[in-house]
């Protein structure tokens, strides 16, 4: 596995021995950020990417978070459950020197803690065929972690069709291989359930 495009363009990315973790390939990611890259979605049509902070949940090693930074994220953050993954996740931030750039979190993203500050940019890759998809996007939403107009990119099997949450807006679908990618708008960060008056 190596990064795509960017600063970074051609380092490897460590990836794990075993298939308990399963990084998004080369290929899907290099479809993704160039959809990410050349559609106004961004703010006054520019790059999506440009200074964008990032999430990038269920992150694995982190290979999505990764290629963000290499295309000009300003920051990213890491979160995972498993620990052999987010200590890969470091070793490659740190072989990119990019440590200063990014925090990597040990959590569960469907019990996420809240953030300091929400993301323009959310990455989800669940397993395959868990279910998690939609109860993850709904738990980072409900606790802050997606801006009111941020693109959450979804990935899932081909074959799986998750029943996407009203606050947000199906932009693009895409099937690669095993893969779909879903790009996704978040119209309401709060249910209207949860606000205060």
């Amino acid at each position: 596995m190596r990064i795509v495009a960017g600063k970074h363009r051609g380092r490897p990315i460590a990836a794990p021995d075993s298939h308990d973790i399963r990084p998004t390939s080369d290929r899907v990611r290099e479809a993704v950020f160039n959809i990410l890259e050349h559609r106004d979605w961004g703010a006054g049509g520019l790059s999506l990417i440009s200074n964008a902070r990032v999430l990038d949940a269920f992150s694995g090693t982190g290979a999505l978070g990764l290629e963000a930074l290499s295309r000009g994220a300003v920051h990213v953050t890491f979160m995972d459950n498993n620990r052999a993954a987010l200590d890969l996740c470091r070793r490659n931030l740190a072989d990119l020197k990019e440590l200063a750039a990014a925090n990597v979190l040990q959590g569960n993203c469907i019990k996420p803690v809240r953030p300091t500050s929400a993301c323009d940019l959310v990455f989800l890759d669940p397993p395959y065929h868990s279910g998690l998809a939609v109860a993850g996007i709904e738990a980072l939403r409900r606790v802050g972690w997606i801006a009111p107009g941020a693109i959450c990119v979804l990935e899932t099997g081909a074959k799986e069709n998750p029943e996407i949450p009203d606050d947000f807006t199906v932009l693009d679908e895409r099937n690669y291989g095993a893969a779909k990618v879903r790009f996704l708008r978040c119209e309401n960060t709060v249910p209207a359930t949860d606000q205060r008056i």
